[in-house]
């Protein structure tokens, strides 16, 4: 098979390697449709993400879908020819954080295109039968490949205890800010504010159901609000953002930033806020594949580039041109 992989900082090949074999409880996938997020750029760019360092050739991409083509033993034949929409994630099934159901959290997690482990940028790839989520005929391979992202925003509203009739204030429009104004949209909230100083941004925001856009100056003036999530990752937005949340209100970070910043504890302590970060997801899937193939979202609209296999590189910078929110590469049309 074919599989694109980053060999060295800022460089991507294409090369031959051998087909994966599924282990026990696996299946193999061939991988249709796969979304470029942000961590693979910076590991394309930088090498590296915090702790997680890029020491060995390695496969980037963990937005993937596909179609189930084999099986490992214990997993019925029936699942065979299923489209499927990848969870990227191989958590220990004994850890302690696995049987309390937060399976993200497991410490021996082996998530695709973290370093050491490949991800999805190839012909196939095996994953664990429970984490290939069949996907309707009505949800696209793009779409399927995106409710990855899509449960980003589903983990983060949960904390922020997103529902009907709430309010929320979303810092940065990227992709994941854009997916969460949709998807806090989709939960019933009737005011979603999303500040970013880019006007490119805060249009697409306000394509993908923000209710108001504004700029970060413009935030000290926005109403109190039931929760802030944080997809910026920028100290300023927020403690910006934390100030506009309402007593015993919620603030979800999200945005990887700096390892640490200066907040406003005794905003924090006076309001009783609630403060949390979120790692990846769990249990969100069935949501997401619910909310796609309804039409609630639109994840299809969200792709502003598609590229083939031998495009990876250009896929990865394709964040740096104007008013881009999704790069998605065709891994199933690309080219011999």
């Amino acid at each position: 098979m074919r599989a694109s992989v980053l060999v060295e900082t800022g460089r991507v090949e294409v090369e031959e390697r051998s087909v994966p074999t599924p282990g026990d409880g696996d299946v193999l996938v061939a991988v249709s449709a796969v979304g470029v997020c942000g961590s693979d750029a910076h590991y394309y760019r930088e090498g590296r993400i915090g702790d997680f360092v890029v020491e060995e050739p390695m496969v980037l991409g963990h937005e993937a879908a596909g179609r189930i083509v084999a099986v490992g033993r214990g997993v019925d034949d029936a699942r065979i020819g299923q489209r499927v929409s990848i969870e990227p994630q191989r958590p220990d099934p004994a850890s302690a954080e696995t049987l309390r159901g937060v399976y993200n959290l497991c410490p021996h997690m082996r998530f695709y295109a973290t370093p050491p482990v490949d991800g999805a940028l190839a012909e196939f790839v095996t994953i664990g039968s429970a984490f290939a989520h069949e996907v309707p005929d009505s949800v696209s391979d793009t779409a399927a490949a995106l409710l990855e992202p899509t449960s980003v925003a589903i983990a983060a509203l949960r904390k922020a205890g997103t529902g009907a009739g709430s309010s929320l204030l979303v810092a940065g429009a990227g992709p994941i800010g854009v997916m969460c104004a949709q998807v806090a949209r989709a939960m019933g909230a009737t005011r979603i504010v999303v500040s970013d100083p880019d006007a490119l941004r805060r249009d697409n925001a306000d394509r993908f159901g923000a209710t108001d856009v504004v700029r970060p100056d413009e935030v000290a003036g926005v109403d109190p609000v039931d929760a802030f999530v944080d997809a910026s990752g920028a100290e300023p937005a927020i403690v910006d953002g934390l100030r506009r949340v309402r007593p015993a209100g919620r603030v979800v970070l999200v945005g990887m930033g700096s390892d640490s910043i200066a907040v406003p504890l005794s905003v924090i302590q006076n309001r009783e806020l609630w403060v949390t970060g979120v790692f990846r997801y769990a249990n969100t899937w069935p949501a997401a594949i619910a909310l796609a193939a309804s039409g609630s979202i639109d994840l299809d609209g969200m792709v502003t580039g598609r590229f083939t296999l031998e495009q990876t590189a250009q896929a990865l910078d394709a964040d740096r041109e104007p008013g881009s929110i999704k790069a998605v590469i065709d891994v199933a049309g690309a080219q011999r």
